[in-house]
């Protein structure tokens, strides 16, 4: 029987993969290097890796729809994406897929690393000692990567779930779009809060909309805070 792998790489350039797979080994990981989508797609469904890194341009089935179907059944390894596009909507296409962070193409080997360590550790970390944290009737229970309104649950991404658990413990304070920043993403991470907004924007559209709330405030030149709005109508 296979030893189960740390890291899936699915990426078309051998090159890039080559380099990827033997420094990764380097760190101690196990790595499985694939060049098309549909096979990446296979291997994420069937094996329980603890990070993918998924490039965009692949053949056959490109990362977007990849990490779409991954969300879709149910799979919630944590995927750093890859790509040469750059620009915050391609940023904010790929995170709407259930990507958890992304990376521009050329791209320090160094700062890949951190990120996926990042993942990797918030991945496997239980949620806080108090145990599920609520407004209202939304809970979200980080020791279990678990989100939902009442008995329906919910499908968040990892990182979404981190977003949406800095401003649960705020506990209906104002939380700053820095300080998400800080609590959430890598230090090594470069850009600018704007990708804060992207993902509140994609929590309301998960937690909110379907449900007619408004448990997300935005507090102008603040930040956001969760509120429980009972019954409240968007």
């Amino acid at each position: 029987m296979l030893e189960p792998m740390d890291i899936l790489v699915i990426e078309d350039d051998r090159q890039i993969g080559s380099a990827l797979r033997q420094g990764l080994r380097g760190e101690g990981y196990t790595v499985e290097h694939v060049t098309d989508g549909l096979t990446g797609l296979q291997l994420a469904l069937q094996h329980p890796y603890k990070a993918i890194i998924l490039d965009v341009m692949l053949p056959g089935v490109h990362g977007y729809r990849v990490c779409a179907e991954l969300r879709r059944s149910g799979v919630s390894t944590p995927v750093l994406m890859l790509t040469a596009k750059d620009g915050e909507y391609d940023e904010a296409e790929g995170l709407d897929t259930g990507a958890d962070d992304y990376l521009t193409k050329p791209f320090s080997y160094v700062v890949l690393l951190a990120r996926l360590r990042a993942l990797i550790r918030r991945g496997g970390e239980g949620g806080s000692a108090g145990g599920p944290l609520r407004a209202g009737d939304l809970w979200l229970d980080p020791a279990t990567h678990r989100c939902g309104r009442g008995e329906q649950e919910i499908a968040l991404t990892a990182r979404e779930l981190m977003v949406l658990a800095c401003l649960a413990r705020g506990r209906g304070q104002v939380v700053a779009k820095q300080d998400v920043l800080d609590e959430v993403w890598d230090p090594a991470y470069q850009g600018g809060t704007s990708i804060v907004e992207v993902y509140i924007s994609t929590l309301r559209r998960k937690i909110d909309a379907p449900f007619g709330r408004r448990s997300i405030e935005t507090v102008h030149g603040a930040g956001y805070r969760l509120v429980d709005d009972g019954a409240a109508r968007a």
